[in-house]
């Protein structure tokens, strides 16, 4: 039974509730307190910063490497976030925000990559230079330049590991995506489906589930997913903690040794669960380099309005796993634990 992708592209009536709500406050009560984010004074450098969510651990650690990153440079970051994923009026609000308040740059990931175009407009428009980390713009150039991994790489990384570790068995695929609307979710998904030599309409393709890349969700995602298809094999995971709540409904059901588990971040605990056999494998990306590099772009426009290299700039990505396959570069959980979310 294929079970096809209205989820996909479902957003509900509740989230437009919630963001309805959340408008006029979300950039406000997400701001760091932490004296760095306080704002400067006199020539101070003030770089803003707004994240997709404020606790999901892969912004977390993008929110502290970009605070070190500007207390060396003599900066002052100011960090704000949506108040969940898919927050693109919370993020326009924080845009807002950042431009009241003098920024000289703005590093976002964007929860829509076509819904902040006009807010991004605006804030270019003022003056302001626009760095988009992570997720790219739809259209690119809607932003100065790009800080990201190649998502549509990694997801094809992430596809053919899953791939050769089936073997000769027939893939019965089920995929935990993340938010519609999203360019990191498309291009890992269609990374992913690639890397397998698969299509959407693939009969192989069971069925998927959106989980915003929240572990809870993708949970409950997991379990529902089973109960339709409990004969799956392989599972695609847009994240890490997508992977972790896709484990624990897998684990529950019995099926841990069934189900071969991919996924992409590269977080410590991500590399643990890879060296624990939760997930098979995972693509490590490097969120510090994005953050650095955002960063010192912001404080040498600032400085002498040099702007930084326009479109796509790749930070990396790297397979992580102890089970290598022929043909697919990729290093170990000891590599992994030296060098992850560097």
């Amino acid at each position: 039974m294929n079970h096809r992708f209205s989820k996909r592209m479902l957003v509900t009536a509740a989230a437009f509730a919630f963001t309805a709500v959340l408008m006029g406050t979300t950039a406000c009560s997400s701001a760091s307190t932490s004296p760095s984010s306080s704002g400067g004074s006199g020539d101070t450098v003030k770089v803003g910063l707004i994240t997709k969510t404020d606790s999901n651990p892969y912004f977390v650690k993008l929110r502290e490497s970009a605070k070190e990153t500007a207390k060396a440079e003599g900066a002052d970051l100011i960090a704000l976030a949506g108040a969940f994923d898919g927050d693109n009026e919370g993020q326009v609000s924080a845009i807002e925000n950042l431009v009241s308040q003098g920024v000289k740059g703005i590093l976002i990931t964007p929860n829509s990559s076509s819904g902040i175009l006009a807010a991004i407009k605006k804030a270019r428009d003022a003056g302001v230079v626009v760095i988009a980390l992570d997720t790219a713009t739809d259209p690119a150039d809607a932003v100065d330049a790009t800080f990201a991994t190649d998502n549509l790489a990694a997801g094809v990384a992430q596809g053919k590991w899953v791939k050769a570790a089936l073997g000769d068995k027939t893939p019965k695929l089920l995929m935990l995506d993340g938010t519609p609307g999203g360019t990191v979710d498309d291009f890992r998904h269609n990374g992913f489906l690639k890397g397998m030599g698969l299509t959407e309409k693939s009969p192989e393709v069971l069925g998927m589930e959106n989980t915003n890349g929240d572990q809870t969700k993708a949970q409950t995602a997991m379990e529902n997913l089973l109960q339709r298809d409990p004969d799956a094999n392989a599972l695609y995971t847009i994240n890490e903690p997508a992977a972790a709540g896709g484990y624990a409904a897998i684990k529950a059901a019995g099926k841990q040794d069934q189900i071969t588990i991919g996924s992409i971040d590269g977080s410590c605990t991500g590399v643990q669960n890879v060296k624990k056999g939760v997930i098979g494998a995972t693509v490590m990306q490097f969120p510090k380099k994005m953050a650095e590099e955002g960063v010192k772009a912001v404080v040498a426009y600032a400085k002498d309005g040099t702007k930084p290299k326009a479109g796509f700039n790749d930070t990396g990505s790297v397979l992580i796993t102890d089970k290598p396959m022929p043909g697919l570069d990729s290093k170990d959980t000891a590599w992994g634990l030296q060098n992850c979310w560097g």
